[in-house]
């Protein structure tokens, strides 16, 4: 894929092992991720990967598709990665296939949870470079901060719907400008777990 790879890092302030269930948890992902409506978990594979059906609704449709994941709990240097590739045959999806990854760092000032993914855009590539992509790179952002929110503090997500974003009095709101747009060196998709060339097609 020859396009800019979206990339978005933050820092949250909580328990490995509790931002690992928010966000590994099928049930509790879409919850706090403006990407997803449902996941549904559909099998797994000999490696252990996760095989899933995601739905996106939007006014008047709903968006489907499937994917597969696959995390790495333990690792030497005990950060931790989850790996994924996904795809659609709906037309009025704008995201086609894509692959991308997350990474959690562990600090002295809690977790850096990055991630970094590309996709083919699905309505054409000058639709996705005028709008679509930074769109979609600005959901990411904003559903990360409202994670943080939510494995911070304990406020759970439904508090902030999309439409909270219009709330400027409420300083407490998730806002995607808290994120990290860009890796601090190289490219987006240079800290991608080996695992990501390893997973079978969605």
């Amino acid at each position: 894929m020859s396009r800019r790879p979206i990339y978005v890092e933050t820092v949250i302030m909580s328990d490995l092992d509790r931002l690992w269930e928010l966000t590994q948890n099928t049930d509790l992902h879409p919850r706090w991720d403006l990407r997803f409506s449902r996941i549904t978990p559909t099998g797994i594979t000999e490696d252990g990967s996760q095989r899933f059906r995601y739905e996106l609704r939007v006014p008047l449709h709903r968006i489907a598709g499937t994917g597969i994941s696959l995390g790495e709990r333990r690792r030497p240097d005990d950060t931790r990665t989850s790996a994924l590739r996904f795809t659609t045959r709906d037309r009025l999806s704008p995201l086609g296939d894509g692959r991308g990854y997350w990474r959690y760092v562990p600090t002295p000032d809690g977790v850096r949870f990055i991630t970094g993914y590309d996709y083919r855009p699905g309505w054409g590539s000058a639709a996705d470079a005028i709008g679509i992509r930074r769109f979609v790179g600005w959901m990411t952002a904003w559903s990360f901060d409202r994670l943080r929110i939510w494995a911070e503090t304990g406020e759970p997500p439904e508090t902030w719907p999309l439409y909270s974003v219009l709330a400027f009095w409420r300083q407490g709101r998730p806002r995607a400008s808290r994120c990290r747009r860009e890796p601090l060196r190289g490219q987006a998709m240079d800290d991608a777990p080996a695992t990501l060339d390893r997973l079978e097609a969605p």
